[in-house]
């Protein structure tokens, strides 16, 4: 029986045998030391820095891997000391390091989708599972899917290539196909808390912070003042981007979670905060913006002006809206472009958008301007309201000041300046104002407010100045916006509310990822593919009735669409070891910024391997297995410094190595610089199988991955220690194999 020692370990008192390292030492009494280059079927390499731990009375760190236990030791994994050392180390690593962890469009998505998740599943034609990946964090796709302006595609890559991936289509696809299904999907609920939360508004912010909640076992209720469920995406807007039906179909899937719903409820009137903070657990205010903001400018309150919202509103309720036949809609955003294109099927003969820059600056999306550009709207730029003129009371034209463009404001925008005296004239009916909503603070008594008079709310953890009470959606902080942020908002609301029920402190910051940098010129080389373009009514067929415009793909055209996707996120995401650990310490790899390896052009690999070169981190676990555990040496360190490179001899190929696909090395690298080529690559004949069995060329079972072509065994790789342990070889293997099929 081997010597024991006993020593402490974060206040922990441990027994070992004598011999054991401290890294060791601490795993096998459950203490997480991080370590980036370290494996147990390799010999101790200590090249990352991050398993230094800190010992009493000792004047250096100690890198936990390398240095035995001894007798007596008090060990700290977690000091100051230790977590600035580490930090530095990530950093430094991180600093040269040159790959994404995340697509850009996932980035860039305010819910944090996996766009390119589901992208990449509805091109294999796999739409349910697709949908289950969206709503991880979109629990109503397909309404989302219809009106986002997609920041998204904004972020893909394959806009730098011809044009940008149809992601906001994809989703409403798989969704759509989820809505038409006889068994709807329905997530996996936890076990009932006990706990109650109340929401008050029931738009995409209340009820993706409900359906979260839910999902976590709480008992949630939703208080809203309208007649039905959806907030915006029900009353901002038209029927003919968002049917009802849709929404009324998603919010029903909510409901059937448990969710309670309760409609013509009104804060302020009906019920109060006090109230329902007495009884309930958790109060969340996700109240929305529901008043037009005002023009400031002479005859606005005339007969015959209304207000985007209002306006908007009073369409979906279908109460009579007077405006005539000549329409002038003030605003350059979507709600504008909303407001104008229902105003054209409401009757209007001349509509009329009064915008005081540029179609360039327009914040609206493009195919809005287009489209209602091609139902006869007319755009009037550089001009903007200096008076509504009425007569006995009622709008009878607009008086616009004309503008010209000046330096850029702080939005980056070109500020609009005024021409002095000149101005146009034009004859109205009415006129719309969409320029902007805001929060209706009526009934918010004691709620702390921003200066611009929104609710004032924790960015992390969205708590406001009442105990239990938070606020999500466009009533807080910088006030409205688009339906996708209002999501992500209720998305991590109901992660830090689930904390607060559960007693738990935590810190949602913005996790570290990192981005590479590509150009046009990167992608140089990539194939021209365009764009699906989806069906839809053609401007004659839609002007004059509220029929949904766009009609959606088929299935051959959504997984054509998807096949587009570059793939930009690496491989190894969910369990990249670089990744998990630089999120662990607040890390700003900035401070070393330098030049960083670029030698990566797809080229460096085999029919089974992939090597991107730019991820390495230099951990040595690839070379060292190769040799130590394979005996083959295919790769190395190549160069010394900061032009270290693991590579074949000569530079060469990995097919001109002696190489044998084994895949220990992808199985161990931390950082995906080595990953295997998606069986859905060209390179890769489909008929590959992957076969689970067992060999028993070694005193124990060695679990193992065949992959083969036809009859034609072709590679051997290790699942487990044991399996890569095995030093019998290769062929041994396969021989053993091939007696057991």
């Amino acid at each position: 029986m081997a010597d024991k020692i006993n020593l402490i370990i974060d206040g922990k008192q441990i027994s070992v045998d004598a011999g054991t390292s401290i890294l060791d030492a601490a795993k096998q009494n459950g203490i997480y030391i991080p370590t980036l280059c370290h494996d147990d079927i390799v010999k101790v390499y200590g090249a990352c820095g991050l398993c230094v731990v800190e010992g009493e009375g000792m004047p250096k760190l100690m890198r936990s891997c390398s240095q035995k236990a001894a007798e007596g030791m008090v060990i700290n994994t977690s000091s100051q000391r230790v977590v600035q050392a580490r930090k530095v180390a990530l950093e430094l690593i991180m600093s040269a390091h040159e790959g994404d962890c995340k697509a850009p469009c996932s980035l860039a998505c305010p819910a944090g989708t996996d766009c390119q998740g589901y992208v990449g599943l509805i091109a294999n034609g796999e739409y349910d599972e697709a949908l289950k990946l969206i709503k991880e964090k979109i629990p109503m796709p397909a309404s989302i899917g219809r009106v986002c302006p997609h920041p998204c595609e904004k972020a893909c890559r394959r806009g730098l290539v011809e044009e940008p991936i149809n992601i906001a289509g994809l989703k409403a696809f798989a969704a759509d196909i989820d809505l038409k299904s006889e068994n709807q999907y329905i997530p996996q609920m936890e076990k009932e808390t006990g706990k109650k939360v109340n929401i008050i508004g029931g738009g995409p912010a209340g009820l993706t912070a409900a359906y979260f909640l839910r999902l976590k076992g709480h008992d949630v209720n939703i208080y809203d003042m309208m007649p039905n469920m959806g907030g915006m995406l029900r009353y901002g807007i038209p029927e003919y981007r968002l049917p009802k039906k849709v929404v009324d179909k998603e919010v029903e899937l909510i409901q059937n979670l448990g969710v309670k719903m309760h409609n013509n409820v009104k804060l302020g009137k009906d019920i109060s905060i006090d109230e329902l903070r007495k009884n309930s657990d958790a109060l969340v205010l996700a109240v929305g913006a529901w008043k037009s903001s005002p023009m400031r400018v002479q005859g606005e309150d005339s007969q015959g002006v209304y207000g985007g919202i209002d306006f908007l509103r009073n369409v979906v309720l279908g109460n009579k809206v007077e405006i005539g036949e000549k329409v002038a809609v003030c605003g350059g955003g979507n709600t504008a472009m909303d407001a104008c294109r229902t105003a054209v099927r409401l009757g209007a003969k001349e509509v009329y958008i009064i915008y005081r820059r540029t179609r360039n600056e327009m914040p609206a999306e493009d195919i809005e301007i287009k489209e209602a550009e091609e139902e006869g709207v007319v755009f009037k730029f550089l001009t903007n309201p200096a008076e509504i003129l009425s007569k006995d009371g009622k709008v009878c034209g607009i008086k616009l000041q004309k503008m010209m463009l000046g330096e850029p404001d702080a939005s980056g925008r070109r500020k609009p300046v005024e021409i002095e005296g000149e101005f146009e004239e034009i004859e109205l009916d009415s006129v719309i104002m969409a320029i902007g909503q805001k929060l209706d603070s009526f009934g918010l008594d004691n709620i702390e407010m921003t200066s611009r008079n929104n609710i004032l709310a924790d960015e992390n953890s969205f708590r406001t100045n009442l105990d239990g009470v938070f606020a999500i959606g466009d009533a807080t902080n910088k006030g409205a916006s688009i339906a996708i942020e209002a999501v992500g908002e209720g998305g991590r609301a109901a992660i830090a509310i689930d904390a607060y029920l559960n007693g738990i402190d935590i810190n949602i910051r913005k996790p570290y990822y990192s981005e590479r940098n590509v150009t046009a010129e990167t992608l140089k080389d990539k194939e021209k593919i365009a764009r699906e373009i989806v069906p839809q009514l053609e401007a004659d067929e839609r002007k004059d009735n509220f029929t949904e415009v766009v009609k959606g793909y088929s299935c051959e055209q959504a997984e054509k669409e998807a096949k587009r996707c570059l793939e930009c996120g690496c491989r190894e995401y969910f369990k990249c070891k670089l990744l998990n650990i630089a999120n662990l310490y607040d890390i700003d790899p900035d401070r070393f910024a330098g030049e960083k390896p670029t030698n990566y052009d797809g080229k460096d690999a085999n029919e089974f391997i992939v090597r991107n070169t730019d991820k390495c981190i230099l951990c040595g676990l690839c070379v060292r297995s190769c040799k130590e555990v394979m005996n083959i040496s295919a790769i190395g360190l190549l160069s010394r410094g900061f032009k270290t490179d693991v590579s074949p001899a000569f530079k060469l190929p990995l097919n001109e190595t002696d190489c044998n696909n084994c895949g220990l090395c992808v199985k161990l690298c931390p950082t995906g610089a080595l990953t295997e080529r998606n069986t859905m690559d060209k390179q890769v004949p489909l008929n590959e199988k992957y076969v689970d069995t067992t060999c028993n060329v070694c005193e124990k079972n060695c679990s193992i991955t065949l992959a083969y072509y036809g009859n034609k065994i072709i590679r051997v790789i290790p699942n487990d220690e044991t399996s890569r342990n095995c030093h019998l070889g290769r062929e041994k293997l396969i021989e053993e194999v091939i007696k057991l099929k």
